[in-house]
């Protein structure tokens, strides 16, 4: 947590000016096609502004998080109306129009699909590592994933600036998309005997990492075309996340050159 000023606790990472207060600021920035990460509505509020609001971003595939009114004031002391908009600090890309300009020009897509990383840095780093290899996109989903903050772009040194980034509502349907599109979905998993060595990375690939603690989630294990792990000779047994994306990525980018 950080202090202001006026001695009042704001997140780190959170600053006010990330930030838009107020049902109809919030609803006209949407209207005004700003880019927004998620708005936070206070639990206890129902009243038909904030159903219309409601509507609004469900319309507009906006993420909302019920809070309590302390989260609320924890970002500001303003007037916020039990609603709070966190400004993206990204422009986020289109899936479709990826994968279709890897086509266009005779690419082999190769795209990185993150399940459930919540921490920070880790996406930073992930997301440093991708851009410098050439990964075409990574892909996110709305809901249990780190957030694309000042922090995530400073740990991932200006690549999320550059690096396409996904964000879907619901990974599961979007593996689902990108195998009908001719990809092929591939887990880093240590739940299995084979290596990401015998594999074939230079078709179009979507490659499948989870968290540290977590692992891919039983859904998409169940439909991925490919599960493989990376070899380990040490006493310990795994690696952080952003190292094992980095190993596997330049496993994939070897195999293209």
């Amino acid at each position: 947590m950080e202090k202001r000023k006026d001695g009042f606790l704001i997140e780190k990472g959170e600053h006010e000016k990330d930030f838009i207060f107020g049902t109809r600021a919030v609803m006209e920035s949407i209207h005004a096609g700003k880019d927004i990460d998620k708005v936070l509505v206070q639990k206890e509020i129902n009243n038909d502004l904030i159903k219309e609001l409601l509507k609004l971003c469900k319309a507009e595939k906006i993420p909302v998080v019920r809070v309590p009114d302390a989260k609320l004031n924890r970002i500001t002391r303003k007037n916020h109306q039990g609603v709070v908009a966190q400004m993206s600090s990204i422009e986020y890309a289109s899936l479709d129009h990826v994968i279709e300009s890897c086509f266009n020009v005779g690419k082999a897509p190769l795209i990185l699909i993150l399940d459930r990383i919540t921490d920070v840095r880790n996406f930073g780093a992930i997301a440093r590592t991708a851009e410098c290899a050439g990964v075409d996109a990574i892909v996110i989903p709305e809901k249990g994933s780190a957030q694309i903050n000042s922090d995530a772009i400073k740990t991932s040194v200006g690549a999320l600036n550059f690096l396409p980034v996904v964000r879907v509502r619901n990974l599961f349907y979007t593996c689902r998309d990108l195998q009908k599109s001719g990809l092929v979905l591939i887990a880093i998993t240590e739940k299995t005997e084979k290596t990401m060595y015998d594999v074939d990375f230079t078709v179009p690939v979507a490659m499948v990492m989870g968290s540290e603690e977590d692992g891919i989630s039983t859904e998409l294990m169940g439909i991925v075309d490919e599960k493989v792990n990376i070899p380990m000779a040490g006493k310990i047994e795994s690696l952080n996340v952003s190292v094992s994306a980095g190993v596997a990525i330049y496993e994939a980018i070897r195999q293209r050159k």
